[in-house]
């Protein structure tokens, strides 16, 4: 993954972007990502990342801003969270989907096509990002695959350096 272009983003679409994330986390987000330095990294894949102060917190998904791993880790959330066992940590840790039977508690709200964190049971520490495949209700006491994995803490888009 490659930078194409890097520009500081204006104060209308820090706005929107902070006003969608209070929506998605609660108010919480202004305490992280408000009064900073924001940038827009243009990469030459999917993903562009909102740069916070330097540091790849947030990255564009369907157009929508959704905490990385290292924002995710910042910001705390306890809204669109879904918590894995610890048994299944070490398999979240190197980008494998999310099964149903590891899955421990999930907020109510997620739905299916969602963004969600993924959480240790233990320390409540992000672990990776994924893609809802079912509701909430449905992923806890099932089988099957529950979330697919788009990015995890050792992958390329934590490694990103600028």
């Amino acid at each position: 993954m490659r930078i194409k272009a890097r520009h500081h983003l204006r104060e209308d679409a820090i706005k929107k972007i902070l006003d969608n994330l209070r929506v998605t986390f609660g108010e919480g987000v202004d305490a992280v990502f408000a009064g900073k330095t924001w940038e827009i990294a243009e990469t030459d894949e999917e993903q562009d990342f909102i740069m916070i102060n330097g540091e790849p917190l947030l990255f564009s998904v369907d157009g929508d801003a959704f905490p990385t791993v290292r924002g995710a880790l910042r910001l705390k959330p306890t809204r669109k969270r879904v918590i894995v066992d610890m048994g299944a940590v070490k398999f979240v840790a190197k980008g494998a989907d999310i099964m149903s039977p590891g899955i421990l508690d999930a907020d109510l709200s997620i739905r299916k096509g969602d963004l969600v964190i993924i959480a240790d049971e233990v320390h409540k520490k992000a672990l990776a990002i994924g893609r809802a495949l079912v509701n909430a209700d449905q992923m806890m006491g099932n089988r099957g695959k529950a979330i697919k994995s788009i990015h995890y803490v050792g992958d390329r888009i934590w490694n990103l350096e600028l």
